[in-house]
């Protein structure tokens, strides 16, 4: 079989189709439900299908069309409410003439009726819609209480209607009075449209007047519905029922979104207040217990305020105040003020919030996994309404959650604080800011945050279940409901049958025919029930079929209605239905019609999940918006005590968007950062899910498109700050762990014992939760959180290394400790965060920041020149026993060295807080004063190869220009001012005679003014140049043996085992190697790896090991250096006359060091300084190098004039003051300097005499002829061999 062949232009395709397809990851779920696509099947009707019911009642048929009409009505109020909610002040806008004479005032007219004739008309279609409305309320209501239509029953579906109607009167009311944009709108268009003569006739003129009128008047709507509803008798009982029905369902909670449940104390409120009135007082209704006040008073004591429109709230007992016949004392609860409503107190809900969400939460869990864990097509009948129990449960708990949010949010903006409340709040704070920026304790927002995450994670819990929860729902209202029709309602029809009762046995048939699903299709003729007969003794088998549909929504109504209708109080004659059906099947039907309210709810599960967790109106400010634009805004930039005439007070325009400081969504996600809590960490994202539900409620509610892009740029600007704050944070937590890390146990010690506070090491926060969040959904878009945070720290990573340096650069040598430091802070912080986050390479990083990508050295590298050219080589002083340089606290030979100020950075760029920094300023002070073996270990280690190699090549170049110039100059200048001939004298003339010559023929060098200045400080330059490259050697040394040992197990480098007697050393070297074999580099990279890579491994291991090479010296190196620079003539003087060397004459450099060391061997005044003050050991070494390098080290060591000194004093031990030169103490220095220099000599003559090989290390003899008589000195002037004399004799 031959294989398909896949062209290459097939392949590729297929991999980029690889680039689409999503593979799960880890992701922990820390947010709410994404929202890319949002879809969501409708299955209600609006009875559009209720002539298929006709075998129904037909008066409930009838309802059904009445119904479809009114809810058309209420759907077209909400579009008018919205309207008016979203309405934006257009004549702000829009230019108004200045002047009558203004040439351009007819344009601008024209223009404004033409930008605004469009949204007149809908301000005429709104009022026009309020005639109507209010007429066909008014209609239905005056229908409803007819003399005879009384007695009659109506049913709770309707009167609900007439409560929504009510509701949307009082919704549309309070926005007419709210909005001052509609009228400042309205009269800039009838002004403009006057002057134009646009309105002519008398129709639109009249038009235009009611209109205006309308807008003007305030409560308009209220009060012509309260005049009709006057004229209609008997329409306060109806509205009883209406307000009863109300109570009734908010106190058994028959509601299920946020919505409903205020929709119902909305009408509780407005009812009343239309009831009250002349004709009717609803004091004495509550006396002949048409309705309950006490009840209606404890609902509006809990529930103060309710949500009456997006952002707008209203406290529903303000209508009963503006009643007729208030009588407080009738509202004990409601009004009185000493006691606060439970909903202003979320602190009170939040334990029972908690302990639901637990029990919940844990349920979910469980049934979730049993229904991953096995397959079942369908459940069992039982299963089945477990089921739809649970997720009926959720929504209502969701609900109740949100309920308790909006409630809280609508309280505290109808309560705003004050600077007297919270001494926070700035005195000229707005009146938005007031109601939520400063509203609210820490814990409120804590508990606000706590409860939105659990709405939110909820509602993906149980979204990612809507499959199974709809199967299950449809599945067990099906069972529920055909069981109840076809088996439950058999015994009630035989019972009617049996006594006539043909209203029942109709209402009953009709519910059978309306919904009932029979097994064969047809309903069993056979039923002897149908006959009112009793069933055989062995029963009357019916099977009721299972299957995976729910009623309509019309067949829900249709049976429920005509189910109340059976058990109602009222039914059109004096005795009830009720009354002729048994108890037991009265309680079966109450609770049928009592579990079937909820069924259209679950039907339509996903849409009732997106309401009960809706928590848009948490942005919505449209109201506070519209308060705001209407008056300019006083800021104080200054916070004090201010009056009218403040000069800080400035004027602000009118507002166009609240700030994002004021906005819910952010003010709650903020709070989480500024915090930094690490409980709440994870719930960071929950909050910004706010923008979610409200850009959603703008698309599919209000289908504005400038509130969705209002709420688009809040996002783009909040999400930033939000990744900027958190990336600060995460760099921020990382920074002081690894700080706490790396600092040093003992300091910490010590702290404590001292009392010292030190924080103790960060705590743990959930970042890592947050780091590992690929995919957040906001506004439908994917981001990746985790890919953005890797930008932001990179950057800080960036920009840590980069001040560091700049640090470094801010200072002088000695800070090369505390960039080690920092460097090393930054390289664990890098690897920490590199568990969550793909950084850029910290070499990589380092380079950059270092200026090191392709240049050949960096920052570091030219600061460290720098440092030493400028200030370390001129102004240090290094002293052999401390091994140090310290710096001159005397004399100044240069310029002060000018530095860049130290940047300013936050505490997260260096050691991640105040206190670490204090901590690490403390410990790294201590290297500040000098500089010394550990510094050149850093300098080692930060510059390199390279760097070494650069900075000794540049002080080299400093050296010869040193040793050519100014030291040459002084040379010649000093070797004319020596004496040509100074002997050393005999021991006869005793020490202080042979003081007194040296200091007579050696005055004018003594007397020298610049010797113990410029002289000295450039041979001490000299001298530091020579001890800082020993130094660097000397650590550079330590490093490569560090490495070397730290390689030699990889390299088979192995030391010697011991062997105890007998043992060979051969087989316990070889078997060491068989056990470290694994280790071996180069041999397992052979077997295992590509030839590349072995190369490489083989390269690196000869590398290493040529580092074990002797002779590889620096010092060395630079030593030659040093001596090629000295090939002036000056430096070795004239050749001896003698042939052989200069004994007296004072011609060669060591006879200028030697009164040199005369001079500065002198004992100085206790008030002056001494030379090892002013210029440190580095004059001696550069004394001495310059002898050892020119070869005059012995000369110096016989000749020199302060060691004769001592050789003569040593033997005549005397002690006296000559010429001012007090010769014990001169000698002691003398004697101390004797030892330095042989240290010296002894270093030097090391590093100059290990490149000699053995060959050449034999000391080199020249043979002298022995003293010739003066007898012979004519006739023989030369020493001629005894061979060649012996030879002439003969001749």
């Amino acid at each position: 079989m031959t294989a398909d062949k896949v062209t290459l232009g097939d392949a590729l395709s297929n991999v980029d189709v690889l680039d689409e397809f999503t593979l799960p990851d880890e992701q922990p779920c820390i947010e709410a439900q994404p929202c890319s696509v949002v879809y969501q099947a409708n299955f209600d009707t609006n009875f559009e299908d209720r002539n298929g019911f006709v075998t129904g009642i037909a008066k409930y048929i009838e309802e059904a069309t009445v119904h479809a009409s009114l809810n058309e009505l209420l759907e077209e109020g909400l579009e008018h409410a919205v309207m008016l909610y979203t309405w934006r002040c257009c004549s702000r806008a829009i230019p108004q003439p200045k002047s009558n004479e203004q040439p351009n005032r007819v344009e601008i007219y024209e223009k404004t009726v033409e930008v605004l004739a469009p949204e007149v008309n809908k301000l005429l279609n709104f009022m026009y819609f309020q005639r109507k409305a209010i007429e066909r309320f008014s209609a239905e209501v005056k229908r409803l209480c007819h003399q005879e239509k009384r007695k009659d029953f109506v049913s709770e579906a309707y009167l609900l209607t007439l409560g929504k109607f009510i509701n949307m009167f009082a919704v549309l009311d309070e926005l007419k009075n709210m909005k001052s944009s509609v009228k400042n709108d309205y009269s800039t268009y009838r002004r403009a449209a006057q002057f134009l003569k646009v309105m002519s006739d008398s129709q639109t003129l009249q038009e235009s007047q009611n209109l205006s009128m309308f807008l003007a008047t305030q409560n308009k709507i209220r009060d012509t519905v309260k005049e009709n509803l006057e004229k209609i008798p008997g329409y306060e009982e109806l509205l009883a029922d209406v307000v009863n029905i109300c109570v009734h369902m908010f106190e058994t909670k028959m509601y299920l979104t946020p919505n409903e449940k205020h929709m119902l104390v909305k009408v509780m409120g407005f009812g009343l207040f239309l009831m009250d009135s002349e004709l009717c007082n609803i004091n004495k209704l509550d006396q002949k217990k048409k309705i309950k006040i006490d009840k209606i008073d404890r609902i509006f004591k809990n529930l103060e305020v309710v949500p009456l429109f997006g952002d707008m709230q209203i406290a529903p007992f303000n209508y009963i105040k503006r009643s007729k016949h208030f009588d407080s004392s009738r509202w004990p609860l409601s009004a009185s003020s000493n006691s606060m409503s439970p909903q202003a107190d979320l602190m009170v809900h939040l334990p029972q919030i908690r302990e639901d969400h637990v029990k919940y939460i844990s349920e979910l869990a469980k049934y979730s996994n049993e229904v991953t864990t096995t397959y079942k097509e369908c459940g069992s009948d039982s299963e089945n309404r477990d089921t739809a129990e649970l997720a009926l449960r959720g929504l209502q708990l969701l609900s109740q959650w949100t309920s308790v949010v909006t409630e809280l949010y609508s309280w505290k903006l109808l309560h705003p604080t004050d600077h007297h409340m919270n001494k926070e709040c700035p005195q000229e704070a707005e009146e938005y800011e007031r109601a939520t920026r400063y509203n609210y304790t820490d814990e409120e927002k804590f508990a606000l945050i706590e409860v939105i995450a659990m709405i939110k994670g909820l509602q993906v819990l149980m979204a990612r279940m809507e499959t199974v929860f709809i199967d299950a729902i449809r599945r067990n209202i099906y069972a529920e409901l055909q069981d109840f029709v076809q088996l439950m309602l058999r015994e009630p029809l035989r019972k009617a049958i049996k006594n006539k009762k043909d209203l029942i046995r109709s209402i009953i048939v009709s519910v059978r025919e309306t919904c009932a699903d029979w097994h064969f299709g047809v309903e069993p003729l056979s039923d002897p029930a149908l006959k009112g007969k009793k069933d055989p003794d062995n029963g009357f088998g019916i099977k009721v079929p299972r299957r995976n549909v729910g009623p309509s929504s019309t067949q829900l109504y249709m049976v429920r209605t005509m189910l109340e209708s059976l058990i109602a109080d009222k039914s059109g004659g004096k005795r009830t239905l009720r009354k002729d059906i048994d108890g037991q099947y009265l309680v079966q039907i109450d609770q049928f019609h009592k579990t079937s309210f909820y069924w259209s709810y679950l039907l339509n599960f996903s849409e009732s999940l997106q309401n009960c967790c809706d928590l848009s109106q948490l942005w919505y400010r449209e109201f506070y918006l519209e308060m705001t634009m209407g008056r300019k805004i006083h800021k104080c930039q200054v916070r004090h005590q201010h009056n009218e005439e403040c000069s800080d007070l400035i004027t602000m325009e009118k507002r166009i968007q609240f700030p994002i400081e004021m906005s819910m969504p952010w003010i709650l996600t903020d709070h989480i950062l500024k915090s930094k809590e690490p409980s709440m960490m994870e719930y960071v994202l929950y909050p910004l899910d706010l923008y979610n539900d409200s850009a959603l409620y703008a698309l599919t509610i209000f289908r504005k498109q400038f509130l969705y892009d209002e709420v688009e740029a809040e996002v783009n600007l909040c999400f930033d700050q939000f990744v900027y704050k958190l990336s600060e944070q995460i760099f921020a937590h990382y920074k002081q762990l690894a700080s706490s890390i790396l600092l040093d146990k003992r300091f910490r010690v010590e702290c404590v014992a001292l009392g010292a506070y030190l924080l103790p090491y960060p705590r743990a926060n959930r970042y890592e939760t947050l780091l590992k969040q690929r995919h957040v959904q906001l506004l439908g878009r994917s981001i990746d959180l985790n890919k953005l945070i890797t930008q932001r720290i990179n950057a800080d990573m960036q920009k840590s290394l980069d001040l560091a340096i700049s640090k470094f650069e801010s200072g002088d040598i000695t800070g090369v400790v505390e960039l080690d430091g920092l460097l090393q802070v930054n390289r664990l912080t890098h690897k920490l965060l590199s568990k969550h986050l793909a950084l850029d390479e910290y070499d990589a990083m380092f380079r950059e920041a270092n200026h090191n990508v392709l240049a050949p050295y960096g920052r570091i590298t030219l600061h460290v020149f720098w440092e030493l050219n400028y200030d370390f080589l001129p102004n240090y002083c290094y002293n052999a026993a401390t091994n140090r340089f310290v710096k001159c606290r005397g004399i100044q030979f240069v310029q002060p060295v000018h530095r860049d100020k130290p940047p300013q950075m936050s505490h997260h760029y260096l050691w991640g807080s105040k206190q670490l920094n204090l901590a690490y300023s403390t410990q790294f002070g201590q290297y500040t004063g000098f500089v010394g073996p550990h510094h050149f270990r850093m300098m080692c280690k930060l510059l390199g190869y390279q760097g070494i190699a650069v900075v000794m090549e540049e002080l080299l170049k400093i050296v010869k220009s040193l040793i050519q110039g100014s030291l040459l100059q002084f040379t010649k200048t000093l070797m004319e001012a020596m004496p040509k001939v100074c002997k050393l004298p005999r021991y006869d003339y005793g020490s202080p005679g042979v003081l007194g010559y040296y200091s007579a023929q050696l005055n004018d060098i003594v007397q020298y003014p610049d010797a113990k200045t410029e002289l000295f400080h450039n041979f001490r330059e000299f001298g530091n140049t020579i001890l800082f490259c020993l130094l660097m050697e000397q650590a550079l040394s330590q490093e490569e043996v560090c490495d070397l040992l730290h390689a030699a197990p990889f390299q088979n480098i192995l030391p010697r085992p011991h062997c105890k007697d007998g043992e060979k050393p051969e087989t316990k070297q070889k078997r060491l190697e068989a056990k470290y074999a694994a280790l071996q580099i180069v041999p397992n990279v052979d077997k295992l790896g590509t030839a590349k890579q072995a190369m490489i491994a083989r390269e690196g291991d000869l590398l290493t090991r040529e580092r074990l090479c002797c002779g590889l010296s620096i010092f060395e190196v630079v030593l030659s250096r040093l001596k090629s620079f000295l090939d002036d003539p000056i430096w070795v003087g004239p050749p001896p006359a003698n042939g052989v060397m200069n004994i007296d004459e004072c011609t060669e450099f060591h006879r200028l060091w030697s009164a040199l060391q005369f001079v500065y061997c002198i004992p100085v005044g206790e008030t002056e300084f001494t030379v090892e003050e002013l210029f440190g050991e580095g004059l001696h070494w550069a004394g001495c190098a310059m002898i050892v390098l020119l070869g005059q080290q012995r000369r110096f060591e016989a000749l020199d004039f302060c060691y004769h000194i001592l050789r003569v004093q040593r033997v005549d031990g005397k002690d006296e003051n000559v010429k001012g030169i007090h010769l014990k103490r001169m000698v002691d220095r003398i004697r101390r300097f004797q030892v330095l220099n042989s240290q010296i000599f002894a270093v030097l003559n090391k590093y100059l005499k290990s490149g000699d090989s053995d060959s050449t290390s034999v000391e080199h003899v020249r043979c002298f002829p022995p003293p010739i008589h003066p007898s012979l000195a004519h006739t023989q002037q030369h020493y001629h061999a005894p061979e060649y004399l012996r030879q002439m004799n003969h001749q």
